[in-house]
């Protein structure tokens, strides 16, 4: 069976494909290759076979070329829009940073006022207390002349009743005619003298009545315009307070034990916020007073809130554009523990805290790096930079220049890493950032 299937595909081939024969001629002889059947169909089929595959392999680099073109010209328009995002987000970012600046100032500037305020409102403090003491002044004055007056009356009464003792006594003392002559001129001088004492009296209770009343007046107006002032300065003391005690909330940072480390460091008295004393006499302080001891508490509260705000980490370390080139968290199977931002080499990097330098050199895969300490276990740390400016011990303030951006270290371009700690925990720097963007942007 199977030699009969052979036989028919071989006759089926040499009926297409007849046996040739290949002749290979030289100088000395004549020689000749049969080519049958089969191997006719082998080398029809081979060459077939590489024709097919060159098709398919040509057809196959095509797709490929064609798709790599058009996943390179995708991959170049997201590159654009996305650099495009960069920098419309840098610009906004920048708007913000001003914006930002600009409401601390008017922050700064409402605090000038407010100190403004509060000497007015101590001058007008003062010119009320010699008010208050001038008409105690007068009204002692006024008894005083009464009572004079009431004496001066009595007399007059006396002398009019010895004057009436005189007149009976007349008709039986003749002798004593000329006596009480004399001394009914005596009377009726001191009559007359005792007259103008009780008017001029009389003249200067009603002038110091109408002083008494006038003072008064304006001992009333005084504390209206004292009464408005304090509500102007309370109500501007919890505008500002209210943003501030959101700013360290949504931060995570213990206002209380920030305020206090700050009240410790600046523990002098005196000067304008301190507190009205009692009395030396022991009597307790009236309401103005109580409220005026409260007014320059808060007053206090928001100079503590002042200092507190550049002892924690709220500041930007870039003060030039920059570009964010990455963010705090896992990367690459790594922990990222801090924030990468990027400017030309040789931008300024600014402290974005008061503190005290305690490391200022070179460290493993950070290149050259400066680590500030600063209050309540907060610690910040600024990678790669090409120039350190400080050095170690040294104290900073909020915003000076400490180094200039590079690329030293473990690094694939300049940049800076930026780091925040607490109590050597790294956390997530812009969290502190945008508490005091969100504060200083409304």
């Amino acid at each position: 069976m199977a030699s009969r299937l052979k036989r028919k595909i071989h006759l089926l081939l040499e009926k297409h494909l007849p046996e040739q024969r290949l002749f290979l001629r030289s100088d000395q002889a004549t020689r000749y290759v049969r080519l049958k059947s089969s191997t006719q169909a082998a080398m029809l089929a081979g060459g077939g076979a590489f024709v097919a595959w060159t098709i398919l392999a040509t057809a196959v680099l095509l797709m490929d070329f064609v798709g790599t073109d058009s996943v390179r010209e995708q991959a170049q328009r997201e590159r654009e829009i996305y650099e495009t995002r960069l920098n419309e987000l840098a610009l906004a970012r920048d708007a913000r940073a001003e914006e930002a600046q600009r409401a601390q100032d008017r922050f700064y500037v409402a605090l000038e006022q407010v100190s403004t305020q509060q000497e007015e409102l101590l001058a007008s403090e003062d010119r009320r207390r010699e008010l208050e003491t001038g008409i105690e002044v007068i009204q002692k004055t006024l008894r005083r002349t009464i009572r004079e007056r009431d004496t001066a009356l009595e007399r007059v009464a006396a002398l009019e009743t010895e004057l009436a003792e005189v007149t009976g006594a007349t008709s039986s003392v003749a002798g004593r005619n000329a006596e009480l002559a004399n001394t009914l001129d005596v009377v009726a001088a001191a009559l007359t003298d005792t007259a103008a004492q009780r008017d001029g009296i009389a003249a200067e209770a009603m002038s110091l009545a109408e002083r008494v009343d006038s003072l008064q007046m304006q001992a009333r107006l005084t504390e209206e315009r004292n009464n408005r002032i304090f509500s102007r300065l309370e109500e501007a003391v919890s505008v500002s307070l209210e943003p501030l005690d959101k700013m360290f909330e949504s931060a995570g940072i213990p206002a209380d034990k920030l305020i206090e480390d700050v009240r410790r460091s600046y523990s002098g008295q005196g000067g304008p916020l301190t507190p009205i004393s009692y009395s030396t006499k022991g009597t307790p302080p009236d309401a103005t007073t109580r409220r005026v001891n409260a007014l320059l508490g808060r007053l206090d509260e928001i100079n503590l809130y002042r200092l507190a705000v550049d002892r924690a980490p709220l500041d930007f370390p870039v003060k030039a554009g920059y570009r964010f080139t990455s963010g705090y968290g896992p990367r690459n199977g790594r922990m990222h523990e801090g924030i990468d931002l990027a400017s030309p080499h040789g931008t300024g990097i600014h402290t974005t805290a008061d503190g005290v330098v305690t490391f200022a050199g070179w460290l493993s895969g950070y290149g050259k790096l400066v680590k500030i300490r600063h209050s309540l276990g907060y610690e910040t740390r600024y990678g790669h930079l090409s120039r350190i400016r400080v050095k170690v011990g040294q104290r900073v303030s909020r915003g000076d220049r400490i180094g200039d951006m590079g690329n030293t270290g473990r690094s694939t371009g300049t940049h800076l890493h930026y780091e925040v700690r607490v109590g050597g925990k790294a956390v997530n720097p812009m969290t502190y950032i945008k508490a005091a963007r969100n504060v200083f942007q409304k």
